[in-house]
């Protein structure tokens, strides 16, 4: 047999050790799916916080309940590590580290090159790499292939690599890992047919591609899609705005037509690692083939002044009180990047924040998912506990994040001024004065 079939025959047979580095919202997950279908999983921090609550059969992501982590860990299926050793004898890797952009907007791929330099120095013939880390077109060939040559390590016979963009929803009750079709595009067909036999034990629709480039692409064109249409809606919320139009009707009517439209809505800005990043990865890219994205750059530009239009709604709204932003109170209710979770990562409430301690409010946040947070500036802020007497205290309540937590109806009758970015209030009425977005 050829290593390619050895290779096969134990993923087929679930005798392969999988390995997974990067143990988040994309990884931890990954890894419970690959245990329950019988694998043995080796999950791989460097934050070695997270690898003791694992190996204490305790989640820390929402959408992994530790009840269904703890029978894996303690059957000894599951277990976690911080040391690269320990993927000495692993069948396949999947990389699952953070891509963000540095402070100049370009991409931090510093966390991928680590991980494949790791995993280059541990790597042996027959083992699967693949890479699922959002990254530009022509990243995981780029990154991991030249640091496989050597060894006689030959891509596609004695070592496969490929990219299968994650496509992780923090949240969704409805699509998660399973249900959500795996986009993999091998750098040869054998290295496609290797990780479509190792993905199709967690994910019930694979979707092979031609090449790992072709993958990226798909993962960018999917994000790059929704930034611009958010992008149009957030300038179309400002236009109705000056035109003394409802947008949030006109989206409503809209969505009527049954062909050729499709909703989206305006908020404070956008959030999450894929939304705001991933992007400005391909715009990066196509500069360095001297193409300027301009609808990508015109969406980034677009929502990320959406918090400062937050702000400016929030200083006209208690300047018609005769309220200054200095020194007033003001409760941000929610900072969460979307609802129902408690990741922040780029979440556009931390600008408003930010913005609004800048002008120096008595500020007060209030998220039951989100205990405490540092903003950019090194301020850090603690939730405050929900209660009518804080709500009462505001001269302005700001709702940045629609948690289906929180009672709005007892917002309502129990605020003097709410700013509501997300369009919950709706026609409920009561005694706060309510400006929308």
């Amino acid at each position: 047999m050829t290593i390619q079939q050895q290779l096969l025959a134990r993923l087929n047979n679930r005798t392969a050790c999988v390995s997974i580095i990067g143990l988040g919202y994309v990884g931890l997950p990954l890894a419970v799916e690959f245990a329950e279908a019988g694998f043995s999983v080796i999950g791989l921090d460097v934050d070695t916080a997270k690898v003791e609550s694992i190996n204490r059969g305790e989640s820390y992501i929402i959408d992994i309940p530790s009840r269904r982590l703890q029978p894996l860990v303690q059957s000894g299926k599951l277990r976690a590590t911080a040391d690269y050793q320990d993927l000495r004898e692993v069948d396949t890797v999947s990389i699952c580290v953070p891509t963000p952009l540095n402070d100049i907007k370009e991409p931090d791929m510093s966390f991928v090159i680590n991980a494949v330099d790791s995993i280059a120095a541990v790597c042996h013939p027959g083992m699967l790499i693949v890479l699922e880390s959002t990254a530009y077109p022509g990243a995981a060939e780029d990154i991991i292939l030249p640091r496989l040559a050597f060894n006689s390590f030959h891509v596609g016979e004695n070592v496969f690599v490929a990219f299968s963009p994650e496509r992780i929803d923090p949240g969704n009750p409805r699509y998660h890992l399973r249900n959500t079709p795996k986009v993999i595009g091998g750098v040869t067909p054998a290295c496609t047919e290797v990780t479509v036999a190792l993905y199709q034990s967690a994910v019930d629709t694979i979707v092979p591609v031609s090449s790992p480039r072709t993958a990226e692409m798909v993962k960018l064109l999917e994000n790059t899609f929704r930034a611009v249409n958010i992008g149009l809606a957030n300038e179309m919320a400002i236009m109705c705005d000056k035109l003394g139009v409802d947008v949030w009707e006109v989206i409503q009517a809209a969505t009527t037509k049954p062909f050729g439209f499709m909703p989206f809505y305006p908020g404070p800005g956008v959030g999450g690692h894929c939304i705001p990043v991933d992007p400005l990865y391909l715009s990066w890219k196509m500069k360095t083939l001297h193409y300027n994205a301009r609808f990508i750059q015109l969406a980034s530009e677009m929502n990320t002044a959406m918090p400062h239009y937050v702000v400016d709604k929030i200083t006209a709204a208690l300047n018609d009180d005769s309220k200054p932003v200095r020194g007033s109170r003001i409760v941000v209710l929610g900072v969460a990047y979307k609802r129902d979770i408690d990741d922040v990562r780029e979440s556009p409430a931390l600008d408003v924040l930010r913005l609004l301690h800048e002008r120096k409010a008595d500020l007060i946040y209030h998220d039951p998912y989100v205990h405490s947070l540092r903003l950019e500036n090194g301020v850090t802020l603690t939730s405050t506990p929900y209660s009518a007497e804080l709500l009462q205290s505001a001269d302005c309540l700001v709702i940045t994040t629609d948690h289906s937590s929180f009672d709005y109806q007892h917002v309502l009758d129990n605020t003097r001024l709410i700013v509501d970015t997300r369009h919950v209030i709706g026609q409920r009425a009561g005694r706060a004065r309510v400006v929308l977005l």
